[in-house]
């Protein structure tokens, strides 16, 4: 199955580079629909450009900071400078949602 996403210029960025490994989502009805072999087309919402992941793995997890202590910074989409902090998740997401749907760390590979 193949699914669309939107990403931030910096995210799309980081994952066409190959070192965001892992994007961060609530999860919510859509990705319920999310399996392990699964294609996300990710969409630059800056310049419409698309990349395609394969999905590798699915960890729920119950909110961010669980996902930020499984993984490093890098593979999250942070650079080597910056100092990453579960918080910054609430500039996409209240803390509402994230208590009512839990998150999932989706792991992904770029397809050649």
């Amino acid at each position: 199955m193949v699914h669309r996403m939107s990403l931030a210029a910096w995210a799309f960025k980081a994952v066409a580079a190959g070192s965001k490994t892992v994007e961060m989502r609530l999860y919510d009805e859509k990705r319920k629909k999310l399996r392990v072999g699964d294609v996300i087309e990710f969409c630059n919402i800056d310049t419409h450009e698309v990349i395609s992941c394969r999905v590798i793995s699915l960890v729920r997890c119950k909110d961010f900071f669980e996902v930020y202590g499984m993984y490093d910074k890098i593979s999250l989409g942070y650079n080597e400078s910056d100092e990453p902090r579960a918080e910054d998740m609430y500039e996409f997401y209240s803390a509402e949602k994230i208590s009512a749907y839990g998150v999932l760390a989706i792991e992904i590979r770029l397809i050649d």
